[in-house]
């Protein structure tokens, strides 16, 4: 099996990379460059290739960023009445890191109790969810990859008067560009 790495990410195969063509500005010619492995949750270890951000999503979506179960689920709780509203659908992203020591492929949590847990999460909602697994190995750059400009975001957690994951992450998201709606635990 090869291994294809990056500064983020490192891939199984070819056969699941997304591999984006890149300009190289001193050298005048692109390059190709894999990005993200991704698991989208349907049979049990079903793999797919990343879709980009514009594949992602031609139609108004409301992105949900798990950061913890209660957060994940504030998140989407909050995402089903924006959704209801603008008429739009609700898409989970689950930018999950997996650490250097380990293969991108092979996470320290399996990806089964991933997608169960995901699933879990997902039926609490009254709306359909689309969910999304991500291998990766730094949460923030995958999400630029994945991100649109101007996304709706709904990220999760508890608020703190010194900023927690969860609010480093909807700033972060923020300062990108993007529409964040925090939804605060209680």
């Amino acid at each position: 099996m090869e291994t294809y790495s990056d500064r983020d990410c490192r891939l199984a195969s070819s056969v699941f990379s997304h591999e984006v063509k890149r300009p190289d500005p001193i050298h005048g010619h692109t390059y190709k460059i894999p990005e993200v492995f991704a698991i989208f949750p349907g049979p049990l270890g079903t793999l797919a290739a990343l879709q980009t951000a514009e594949d992602l999503a031609q139609e108004l979506e409301v992105l949900v960023i798990f950061t913890d179960a209660a957060g994940t689920l504030a998140a989407l709780q909050m995402a089903e009445g924006l959704a209801q509203k603008l008429g739009a659908h609700i898409r989970l992203l689950v930018p999950y890191e997996v650490p250097y020591t380990l293969p991108l492929t092979k996470p320290a949590v399996s990806v089964e109790f991933l997608e169960r847990q995901i699933r879990d999460l997902a039926g609490k909602a009254r709306l359909d969810v689309a969910a999304h697994i991500f291998l990766c190995r730094d949460k923030i750059s995958t999400l630029k990859l994945l991100l649109r400009p101007r996304s709706c975001v709904v990220v999760g957690g508890k608020k703190r008067w010194w900023p927690t994951s969860a609010q480093r992450l909807a700033q972060g998201l923020q300062k990108d560009g993007h529409q964040v709606i925090f939804a605060e635990l209680r």
